[in-house]
């Protein structure tokens, strides 16, 4: 069964997109080259599960030959959650109202590969639900100063996690598993 990974760049401070959901910052970042982790992950994802705000928001690479996931490189089944589903259909993107519907969809999809989630939001229900089984985070060298935070849960439990790999150089990663 495909597993659940929340990856995600974050600033340094903690954020994953700019005030407004803005991901502008993420093309200004300087090119560091090869990252041995980043490069090849968009080839270990069957499916993508986002929230809807991911989804409708601004792509940093738009307009350009990188629009879309992973730089453009990936191409798939996308499950999107949200309260309410557009009127017109959007091709190779299911739109789901229901958390464990759209996560068995995006499993299913998935294959033997990882549903990738993508958005805060997604991530901590995910979380919260018992579902997500790995979180990846890829920090870059920018300090936002506010935005949307990696997680939000106010009043909630901590939550230990193992690490399964690390990654230094210019923007170092963490992998971590979460456990059950």
């Amino acid at each position: 069964m495909a597993k659940l990974l929340y990856s995600a760049t974050m600033s340094l401070d903690g954020f994953i997109a700019g005030p407004d959901g803005d991901m502008t910052w993420m093309a200004e970042l300087p090119d560091t080259g090869p990252h041995t982790v980043a490069d090849g992950l968009w080839q270990q994802i069957g499916s993508l599960l986002t929230g809807a705000r991911t989804f409708f928001g601004n792509d940093p690479n738009e307009g350009t030959d990188q629009e879309g996931a992973f730089g453009g490189l990936w191409s798939g089944p996308q499950f999107v959650l949200t309260h309410n589903p557009p009127d017109s259909p959007v091709p190779g993107t299911t739109f789901v109202t229901d958390l464990h519907e759209a996560v068995t969809a995006a499993r299913a999809a998935a294959g033997d590969r990882y549903v990738n989630v993508l958005g805060a939001d997604v991530a901590a229900q995910c979380l919260a639900a018992g579902l997500l089984d790995e979180i990846l985070v890829f920090v870059a060298p920018v300090l936002l100063g506010d935005g949307t935070p990696l997680f939000r849960h106010p009043g909630g439990r901590a939550v230990p996690l193992e690490e399964i790999s690390s990654t230094p150089g210019p923007i170092p990663s963490v992998w971590y598993r979460v456990p059950r």
